[in-house]
């Protein structure tokens, strides 16, 4: 009986942290739909919303490059908690502006970036923890990640869901009062949390200041060829997937009127991405991680080139899946890289810099893609997309350090062996 209720004590750190990932997503997925449709609401013009989404990315990656020093700083779970009621107070002010003062598109971005400038350092105060959640559970960080991930798709799942369907109920500036409380809760539920390392707070060097803590992160990824690899591929990836969902598809359905339906097709990409990262969770140590992750991003190419192509919405819902699906293990393996190949004093750093390479592309894929579908249509800009995608994933079959996956250990080392250490004279690497 004991030996039962130690092995579910031992979960419980693992499930509020995923609990937490649930509603800060559930609220991010949500604001994802409810922003540009306020913008395109107030102005109907796709080049808007585009502009709402390279400014609400442009301060991502300054906070991004900022939030991993300030987790190793001051320390997981506070980090996480604040940057959760952060967000909460900037989701509720926008429907309280709206309703007293007025909403036009500076105030509303101004607001949206007051928001966004949070969620990096939430993100990775989370990601920071998993590790030390998968030792206290016993389950094999593999495994975690994956799970995470599927957890991440749950809540995208979620979010755009309720999101477009309060929409239609309520009206968008409303909806947010959704996106305030799943942060409320998710604060609430982090304070909870009692892990060894979710306060750690490793001791810098006295003579090193806040940007000399980043540049000591910076320097750590820029020799680690498998890191700044993925990085790269990612960012360049990320710039342009992220436009489909918060500036094609809006535009696309809000011609239609129909937001319940973006809602709808946004949620089934979220469910398949749940699914191909559950599936890498129970399968993916069976298959070379080099191999899976090429194919995922040749899958999510592929399915985004269909998306295009397809016009009966039963169709696109499934296309949507599929898309899902090819994207899931993508994001379990770089997790299970940045983890394991990184020391704990640095590992907030170095996963705040995986963020900021996803955020510094994305201020231009906005601007383009919004851009494009205003002088081209969105069709024709939905087929440029899917063709910078395509070249994106071909690129990486191509690129030899992404091979190193295929090397990496299932748990973090106390002092990992990577190019980085190679270059300080560690020796030399147990690498192909």
């Amino acid at each position: 009986m004991s030996t039962g209720t130690d092995q579910r004590r031992s979960m419980v750190p693992l499930v509020q942290l995923e609990a937490a990932t649930v509603l800060s997503g559930a609220g991010n997925g949500a604001a994802l739909v409810i922003l540009p449709w306020l913008v395109l609401e107030r102005t109907g013009s796709a080049a808007d919303a585009g502009i709402l989404g390279a400014a609400t990315a442009l301060p991502l990656l300054a906070s991004s490059l900022f939030s991993g020093a300030i987790v190793d700083r001051i320390g997981r779970r506070r980090t996480s908690i604040g940057s959760d009621l952060f967000s909460a107070l900037s989701a509720a002010s926008i429907p309280v502006v709206a309703a007293t003062l007025g909403l036009n598109l500076p105030v509303l971005i101004a607001l949206a970036v007051l928001g966004a400038v949070f969620d990096p350092a939430g993100v990775t105060a989370r990601e920071a923890m998993l590790p030390g959640a998968a030792e206290r559970s016993g389950w094999r960080l593999q495994r975690v990640n994956g799970v995470h991930e599927a957890v991440w798709g749950v809540a995208f799942l979620m979010g755009p869901g309720v999101g477009g369907l309060l929409i239609a109920a309520v009206g968008a500036a409303s909806a947010l009062w959704f996106t305030a409380g799943a942060f409320v809760a998710s604060a609430i539920i982090v304070s909870a949390i009692r892990l060894p390392n979710a306060d750690l707070r490793p001791e810098p060097d006295a003579t090193e200041g806040i940007l000399r803590s980043i540049r000591t992160g910076v320097d750590f990824v820029r020799h680690d060829r498998l890191l700044l690899t993925m990085l790269v591929v990612i960012g360049a990836l990320v710039a342009f997937y992220m436009p489909v969902e918060s500036v094609l598809l809006p535009v696309e359905f809000e011609a239609r009127n129909e937001p319940g339906r973006l809602g709808l097709l946004v949620t089934t990409v979220s469910a398949g991405w749940a699914t191909g990262a559950l599936l890498y969770a129970w399968i993916g140590h069976r298959v070379r991680r080099s191999l899976l992750f090429r194919c995922g991003l040749l899958a999510t190419a592929g399915a985004l080139a269909l998306l295009v192509a397809v016009d009966a919405y039963p169709l696109m819902l499934l296309t949507g899946f599929a898309l899902g699906v090819g994207y899931g293990p993508v994001g379990p393996i770089l997790n299970l890289a940045l983890q394991t190949r990184s020391p704990e004093h640095l590992r907030g750093r170095v996963v705040g810099l995986a963020a900021s390479a996803e955020y510094a592309t994305g201020p231009a894929g906005y601007v383009l893609v919004g851009a494009a579908t205003s002088w081209l249509g969105v069709s024709a800009a939905f087929t440029l997309t899917a063709v910078v995608v395509g070249v994106v994933a071909v690129t990486a079959l191509l690129l030899r350090p992404l091979d190193l996956l295929d090397d990496l250990p299932d748990e973090p080392t106390e002092h990992p062996i990577t190019d980085a250490t190679l270059d300080r004279g560690a020796g030399p690497l147990p690498f192909r």
